[in-house]
């Protein structure tokens, strides 16, 4: 009896993090390694007396970092339980005051010191000028701030918080902590930059002066002039959200509620962009109809006419993002047409209405909340949108593109960033704010217990022949685009030398045998091989992370539940060209300091991506019964078996499709990825978009045309791993 009271005094979890902090304070270096954070060079580089290298515990010894000592105490502290029971009072209390104590303590000094001291001046009028320095946290610092993190949340616990689930409070915590520091954190950053002057002082004129600015608002489209990059934005989003709402509409009528014979060809033609860089089919754009694109070509040489520029600008942006995001509209709606009940259609019938009747009063109303949905995405895709403003903007300014040339550009105004950055992020929350409102908080639910037949309706032919036809042409406009991607990868150099070539391949791809072995002497294997590595290891963190969140959300009931939800969305409401602008600003310093590494691109893909696998997670989870956690838990197990043992392996689709997903997106994105690269860290995406600028088109259609192949191998992956889902009858209707 007294060895089981022992090992309940004692939890394993509980050693397992003070043995964490303590390998944090007095092992590993404290701060980050100049080499890079999955560089080991530093053990046989100094370590462990040279400052660079060196723990927290030798710094102090030294005298080079004595405000880390305080640290110490607070690490102590879980110490004093050791033999305590879980249900004394000074056992939660004792780790909620090392856990919350250290973190705000570790909180203080890494914000309270910079790379020139101290950061406020009472700092330094009460201690003094401090003459050393404070780098960014490494190994060492991670190690102890998360250690006083689940400190704190094992006494959180103690205290019967979530009848006192360890595994529970801690997910929690943890998904808290990472999304204040990576999503939170620097948007709040980003906002109080743009009041800073120049002098370094804080002025909500200055900011007034910056939000107001004639070339943010400016109405001169109406007077021969050009109109605000704010306008102009928000134009843009609006249309293309509209069409592109409106298309994949048709496209999901068609695959779900018509005879059309080819529905699979179809279906393929409209998902291929989400395998493709947006900015690639506005390069196709330009093969096409640029001032020497051959259809540009062809009627100008027709009608005996110059060719024009018409593509440069509003046309040729609206087009492209047409093209890169109706297919998120059609996946979004496809699930929402077939999940409309046939009973409700056929109770419609029952009472005498025809096809039109049924499909106005009934099926398009309850499709309600994929309209808005699919609206939204368009809205905020083309807003975020960088790389088709870039490549077809001419003078049409967005704030995407504003936003880059203002951080990269001569005048590098980080206020002016932020500035726009927040209007940015303003329309984004008003299009959900906006959504939120039009659903209202009437009932879409169609899908209950009771059977049906299983079978949907076919369109009336009013709306079916027009529905299909438009369907066909824009297919057969993506199927040309794609041929020209391909054909335009072995153009020497379109519009001047349009003989066949593999040049272009050549010199992206090269390899070379020697006697060391292979070389990779193409000239995008750098970028081609960091991509590659960089979504490999961000697509699993995504996975983790949602899959984690989607549990708590579904099976868990704590205080402030709602809140954690939006908090875990906000990502992807914040557009990426926010997330680039905002993680520059806040973790180019202390005591973050990521900028130039791998890392920020690792961390800024995980949690853009994040909200994919939460939604992936709890749509699947919604199916799984609770009795079956509530039999695990019976037979004894905790909160964390059953999640590992039970949970996970009946999620196996809702993970891959995340996996899939947070890869595909990682190696396609472009908005935030264009702010974060470094020469060391350069992406496939960013190499793309160089070789545009410097007029290489043949080079960058080549890369693209891999990346496109690359991509469909992974869907072609995910689809062999997954397969189909049959549910009764459906699956077999409507082929």
């Amino acid at each position: 009896m007294q060895k089981s009271t022992a090992k309940q005094q004692i939890h394993p979890t509980l050693i397992l993090w003070i043995a964490i902090g303590w390998i944090g304070f007095f092992i590993l270096p404290w701060y980050g390694v100049e080499d890079g954070f999955f560089s080991f060079l530093w053990l046989v580089d100094g370590y462990p007396f040279d400052a660079d290298y060196a723990p927290a515990a030798i710094l102090i010894l030294q005298a080079e970092k004595l405000w880390l000592a305080p640290l110490l105490l607070f690490l102590a502290f879980p110490l004093l339980i050791l033999k305590s029971h879980r249900n004394d009072l000074w056992y939660s209390r004792l780790l909620i005051l090392s856990g919350a104590g250290g973190l705000a303590y570790l909180t203080a000094q890494g914000f309270g010191i910079g790379i020139r001291g101290f950061n406020y001046p009472i700092l330094s009028q009460v201690f003094g000028e401090l003459g050393d320095r404070q780098y960014g946290m490494g190994y060492g610092g991670l190690m102890v701030a998360s250690a006083f993190l689940f400190l704190l949340t094992q006494g959180i616990a103690a205290r019967g918080a979530v009848n006192g689930d360890i595994f529970v409070v801690s997910a929690i915590g943890g998904v808290i902590a990472i999304v204040a520091t990576f999503v939170f954190f620097p948007i709040a950053t980003m906002l109080i930059t743009a009041f800073i002057a120049e002098d370094q002082s804080y002025s909500i004129v200055i900011f007034f002066s910056k939000l107001f600015d004639d070339r943010i608002w400016g109405l001169g489209c109406f007077y021969g002039t050009r109109c605000g990059v704010a306008w102009n934005s928000l134009f843009l989003a609006i249309l293309v959200g509209v069409i592109t709402t409106v298309l994949g509409l048709i496209f999901a009528l068609v695959v779900t509620r018509s005879g059309f014979r080819y529905k699979k060809l179809l279906r393929a033609l409209t998902v291929l962009p989400i395998v493709t860089p947006p900015f690639v089919i506005g390069l196709a754009l330009i093969l096409l109809f640029g001032l020497s694109g051959s259809v540009t070509v062809f009627f100008a040489d027709l009608f005996g006419v110059a060719p024009t520029r018409w593509l440069y600008g509003l046309p040729g942006i609206l087009i492209a993002q047409i093209l890169a995001f109706t297919p998120i509209a059609f996946l979004v709606l496809i699930g929402v047409v077939e999940g409309v009940s046939p009973s409700m259609e056929e109770a419609a019938q029952t009472l005498r209405a025809s096809k039109w009747q049924v499909f106005k009063t009934v099926s398009l109303p309850l499709m309600r909340p994929g309209l808005a949905n699919a609206f939204l995405l368009g809205f905020i895709e083309s807003m975020a949108d960088f790389g088709n403003p870039l490549v077809l903007g001419g003078n049409y300014d967005v704030l995407s593109t504003e936003i880059f040339f203002t951080i990269v550009g001569a005048q590098y105004d980080q206020g002016r960033a932020a500035v726009l950055a927040i209007i940015l992020l303003f329309f984004t929350l008003s299009a959900f704010y906006a959504q939120r409102r039009w659903l209202g908080k009437k009932s879409y639910t169609t899908v209950t217990g009771k059977g049906d037949t299983g079978v949907h309706p076919l369109m009336p032919r009013a709306v079916s022949l027009p529905v299909t036809v438009m369907a066909c042409l824009w297919a057969g406009f993506s199927a040309l685009i794609y041929v020209m991607i391909l054909y335009g990868s072995f153009v020497e150099l379109w519009g001047v030398r349009n003989a066949l070539t593999f040049k272009h391949y050549i010199t992206a791809f090269s390899v070379r045998l020697s006697e060391s072995g292979i070389r990779w002497t193409g000239a995008a294997w750098d970028s081609f091989f960091t991509t590659l590595q960089i979504a490999a290891i961000a697509a699993p963190l995504t996975a983790i992370v949602g899959i984690i969140t989607a549990y708590l959300l579904t099976r868990q009931n704590f205080a402030g539940k709602n809140s954690f939800e939006f908090g875990t969305m906000l990502s992807f409401a914040i557009p990426g060209t926010v997330i680039g602008v905002s993680y520059i600003l806040a973790f180019n310093v202390p005591p973050i300091e990521i900028t130039g590494t791998g890392i920020i691109l690792i961390v800024s893909f995980v949690f853009r991506n994040m909200p994919v696998g939460v939604r992936a997670g709890i749509a699947s989870m919604s199916q799984l019964d609770k009795s079956l956690d509530e039999s695990s838990l019976t037979l004894g197990a905790n909160s964390w078996q059953t999640f590992r043992k039970i949970i996970v392996p009946l999620l196996r689709p809702a993970i891959l499709a995340a996996l899939v997903y947070s890869f595909v997106r990682a190696m396609t994105a472009i908005s935030a990825v264009i702010f974060l690269v470094s020469a060391e860290y350069d992406m496939a995406t960013s190499y793309i978009i160089g070789r545009v600028e410097n007029n290489d088109y043949g080079l960058a259609i080549a890369y693209s045309t891999t990346l496109i192949f690359v991509m469909l191998s992974a869907v072609g992956l995910l689809q062999l791993l997954v397969g189909k889902t049959k549910i009764g009858r459906r699956a077999n209707s409507g082929e």
